[in-house]
């Protein structure tokens, strides 16, 4: 079956499985963001359809129940690591809030990363999992400026409207992460833009913030994408890239040390955790709180 919206098309198929070894899922493959740096278009994933293709896991929620109701062990689920659970599709697909909805049956916990206001469709679910167990969400934010955020990341909630979500998640109790990566070198590598999404993370009461150095990662599929895109915003760019990085994977800004110094010391005047190895032990830590062990005793 396949959707035609504008542009975009949709495809359903069925897999085998929807939980990865760790407890992660992505219910679709292909996002229509459009940021210009996103490594899901790197060829080592093995797409084989056009990237702004969605392609909708048909059976990945009665797949997640039958693997819900058959663990053993609780634990906190992961969701969006390769396409953004909250892509404009979704508002009418209704897959990722019935993910929810069966997380928060089986008593489970959750983290999910989006860059999307979307998620506030479903405050109610993440409230109500977060009342039994742990529910966080991780927000990307990269660009302070608002023309800028548009045009590196040009069909999602801009980086005001993200923090304006920051603080209705927190409003309702809901712990935050933020991900303040890719940092482009020449683009949005400042202390202004830095100061500008750590400020916002102040403002927002986030629990931590993760940055692993100030640049992005190319490799074949993204760096293509990513080259044609400095061609069209921001011309002579690309050869400035080439010369300077070749075809280096990692590509760290000029700015890293200065940038990384002041990201820490920020964080550490303002008490936000910021040991990457810190925040992902709390990611994947499943806590159930005491409210919800009482309640169950009731229910016997």
């Amino acid at each position: 079956m396949i959707l035609n919206r504008k542009e975009i098309r949709i495809h359903f198929v069925k897999v085998k499985g929807i939980l990865s070894s760790k407890n992660g899922m992505n219910l679709f493959r292909g996002c229509t963001h459009g940021c210009i740096y996103c490594d899901s278009r790197s060829k080592c994933y093995q797409m084989n359809h056009s990237f702004e293709d969605i392609e909708v896991k048909e059976n990945s929620i009665e797949l997640l129940e039958d693997r819900l109701k058959r663990k053993r062990k609780k634990c906190m689920i992961g969701m969006g690591s390769m396409t953004d659970p909250y892509i404009n599709e979704e508002l009418k697909l209704n897959y990722t809030r019935k993910a929810l909805e069966i997380i928060n049956k089986y008593g489970f916990g959750l983290t999910l990363i989006t860059k999307s206001s979307n998620i506030i469709r479903d405050l109610d679910l993440l409230k109500e999992i977060n009342s039994k167990t742990k529910c966080v969400v991780q927000m990307t934010l990269t660009t302070y400026d608002e023309r800028l955020c548009r045009i590196i990341e040009p069909n999602v909630s801009t980086t005001k409207e993200r923090f304006e979500t920051l603080i209705k998640l927190r409003e309702a109790g809901i712990p935050t992460v933020v991900w303040m990566t890719p940092i482009l070198p020449y683009i949005n590598d400042t202390e202004e833009n830095i100061r500008g999404i750590l400020n916002y993370c102040k403002e927002a009461k986030v629990k931590g913030i993760l940055c692993f150095g100030m640049g992005l990662t190319l490799r074949e599929g993204n760096r293509e994408y990513f080259y044609s895109k400095l061609d069209k915003h921001f011309p002579y760019l690309k050869d400035k890239y080439i010369r300077e990085f070749g075809n280096s994977y990692v590509i760290n800004s000029r700015n890293n040390y200065r940038l990384m110094k002041i990201f820490r010391d920020f964080c550490e005047n303002e008490k936000i955790m910021h040991d990457y190895n810190k925040i992902f032990s709390y990611l994947n830590t499943f806590e159930e709180k005491e409210i919800s062990k009482q309640l169950s005793i009731f229910d016997l």
